[in-house]
């Protein structure tokens, strides 16, 4: 029997519109699954229980009464940990804010909640959410709902896991070089990074960059789309980013399922030699194969993006510089590794190198913006290895090949924000070891709802075929695990910072 936490997002919301569902019931029900299963995994690591009942008592009383409105409406959504929470607290992953309560919401929540959100908790993430490993210091590690002493990915991780896994039908992520691609495809979810601009961030630090992104994750397509039709609206908080440009959010709730055979999809496997483990290239070669067989007309696309990672590690060094240069002198040594290599190298990192990778950008979008001249869609895959244990915060080798710092592994996420275009992380199936496995699908720039259109043809594909379906967690198997997470997780994360 389907329990209402299990309805996805649109779902849910059409039966609490015919009065089927109730929004305290469907609360009610994911609070239950947040108490079966975080235990073990670790995914919400702040709870807003009364507050969350009490916001869908009111939402069942506008039912009734016929006053409801917002695209939300009585649909719990689970918050990453760096966006703010008025009134829970908000860690941003590290002890350093441990005991914050902020007096307001960020721009992103404060959309869900006049779109009819009900905040139900927040999402663990790696301190400061740097680094594609959910681990910190605080809260300790969030595992993998396929195999919970695995990584889910990060740096959304813990939004991840909790849509994955019903304890939200949706939830909100953000994105530097892979945070919502990651995770999604790590844990078996859709998540979907936009247009720069496309999502408002008035909270960022520099202007115009293809950094610092929010956006949805859910378990379908069509989820994904309504929580960014909300999560894209325009309000007065989103004036306050310089990126926002006028946009008709109502589009994502509008999606035109595209014809397959009428998309001419690109095809590569590593962008011309990017690290990518040989079994990620086989699971990969399979679902082309599939495609090929449903009739897509499929090309490789001959494309070299692996400057872009050099590219990448410069234009994060100066991102850093900008975002942590007030506060560096007040961490300590046991703050995340991740932010000091980066933040050194910014030190090192003359004017001119930061200008030659800047250059080196713009034509390196040129290339990647010419390729849909040729083709609709271009599919690579998610993330370049599977899962591997969340004591490491990275791979130190694929398939031989040293991986020399925690950005070198992420590739095939990380050149797609050096070049800006929207990319929605499809799942496709499970691997040998029954972990998912995931696509990214790349659009042409400006054209997100094109590409959740295409994203929710393959998607209705994939369920047709054993090799591409992804079933949901086993959750009597994440139960009786006990991979120790928090305690574990910590002093990994400490362990790892010294």
């Amino acid at each position: 029997m389907t329990e209402p936490c299990d309805l996805g997002a649109l779902a849910a919301r059409e039966a609490i519109s015919s009065r089927d569902l109730s929004p305290v019931e469907l609360t009610r029900s994911c609070l239950d699954r947040i108490d079966e299963l975080n235990p073990t995994l670790n995914a919400i690591i702040a709870r807003a229980d009364e507050k969350a009942l009490d916001q869908a008592r009111i939402a069942e009383t506008e039912i009734l009464d016929g006053t409801a409105e917002g695209i939300l409406h009585g649909l719990p959504v689970a918050i990453k940990d760096m966006q703010a929470t008025e009134g829970l607290t908000t860690t941003y992953g590290t002890a350093f804010y441990k005991d914050n309560v902020p007096s307001e919401d960020s721009g992103i929540v404060a959309r869900v909640k006049a779109a009819g959100g009900i905040v139900i908790g927040k999402t663990n993430i790696p301190e400061m959410s740097i680094g594609a490993n959910t681990i910190n210091r605080v809260f300790g590690a969030t595992g993998n709902p396929y195999s919970p002493e695995l990584t889910c990915g990060g740096s959304s991780g813990g939004s991840a896991v909790s849509v994955a896994t019903g304890m939200a039908p949706l939830a909100t992520g953000s994105d530097h070089g892979g945070s919502l691609r990651i995770p999604a495809t790590f844990c078996g979810v859709v998540g979907h990074r936009a247009t720069p601009g496309t999502v408002p961030n008035e909270s960022r630090t520099i202007t115009q960059t293809n950094y610092s992104l929010q956006g949805p994750m859910a378990r379908t397509v069509d989820d994904v789309a309504l929580l960014l039709g909300a999560v894209a609206a325009r309000d007065r908080s989103s004036r306050r980013d310089p990126m926002s440009f006028p946009l008709d959010a109502g589009q994502f709730l509008r999606l035109e399922t595209k014809d397959l055979k009428a998309v001419r999809f690109g095809v590569t496997p590593d962008f011309g030699g990017l690290l990518v483990s040989a079994q990620v290239r086989r699971l990969f070669e399979e679902r082309i194969a599939y495609l090929e067989h449903a009739g897509c007309q499929l090309a490789a696309t001959p494309i070299d993006l692996t400057d872009a990672i050099d590219v990448d590690w410069q234009l994060r060094a100066d991102i850093f510089a900008t975002q942590y240069h007030r506060e560096v002198e007040s961490f300590d040594d046991t703050f995340n590794p991740n932010v000091f290599r980066t933040y050194e190298t910014a030190l090192s990192t003359s004017v001119l190198a930061i200008a030659q990778a800047r250059r080196r950008q713009k034509e390196l979008f040129e290339a990647v913006d010419a390729v849909f001249d040729q083709v609709d869609v271009l599919l690579c895959p998610g993330v370049s290895v599977p899962p591997f244990p969340w004591a490491s915060l990275h791979p130190t080798q694929i398939d031989g090949n040293a991986v020399p710092n925690y950005m070198a592994w992420l590739g095939l996420t990380s050149c797609l924000t050096v070049v800006g275009h929207p990319v929605t992380a499809l799942p496709a199936g499970l691997d040998d070891n029954g972990l998912p496995f995931g696509f990214q699908c790349v659009g042409p720039m400006y054209q997100d709802a094109m590409l959740l259109g295409v994203a929710k043809a393959l998607e209705e594909c994939f369920e047709g075929s054993v090799l591409c379906r992804t079933p949901q967690p086993d959750r009597s198997q994440i139960v009786a695990s006990d991979p120790q997470c928090q305690r574990l997780g910590r002093e990994a994360a400490i362990a790892a910072a010294k």
